[in-house]
């Protein structure tokens, strides 16, 4: 399926998508309130068949922060980038670990680097950072460590 396809099959399981320009891959624009279902279908429609998701991460741009998620059809040899903006200050989003098991733990490691809060996640705790973190989001932007003075 080409990228122009792809667009017309997303655009029909969501229209509020839009598409970023440029780049490899088809990079699709959703918003959070939208994804959960949006990954169902990407996930079960046999002509998409995303059935591997090969990153997700957050990036923190000041003003907002936005989840990033790659996935891949083996099936189909079809790649696309979805990205979500979210609140800085109560960013939530549904989780998708119930459809692409790498999701869980790759989402509790955005919960805490960036505390981005992952509806209906299963064990959302610390992951990597030791007890005593919780809350305090290492890789945001404003985040401060009055030990260490690191400010971005």
């Amino acid at each position: 399926m080409t990228n122009e396809e792809l667009k017309s099959r997303i655009t029909a399981l969501n229209p509020g998508a839009t598409y970023e320009e440029g780049g490899e891959w088809l990079n699709v624009v959703v918003s959070p309130d939208s994804w959960a279902s949006l990954a169902a279908s990407l996930r079960n429609e046999k002509d998409l068949d995303f059935n591997y998701m090969f990153c997700l991460t957050c990036v923190d741009w000041k003003t907002h922060l936005t989840m990033v998620y790659h996935l891949f059809s083996f099936t189909h040899k079809h790649t696309i980038v979805v990205k979500a903006k979210l609140d800085t200050k109560q960013p939530v989003i549904g989780t998708v670990c119930d459809i692409w098991r790498t999701a869980e733990f790759l989402e509790r490691e955005v919960y805490e680097m960036f505390g981005v809060h992952f509806d209906k996640h299963p064990d959302l705790r610390l992951l990597i950072l030791p007890d005593g973190w919780e809350g305090k989001n290492p890789l945001r932007k404003d985040f401060e460590d009055p030990i260490n003075m690191i400010r971005l």
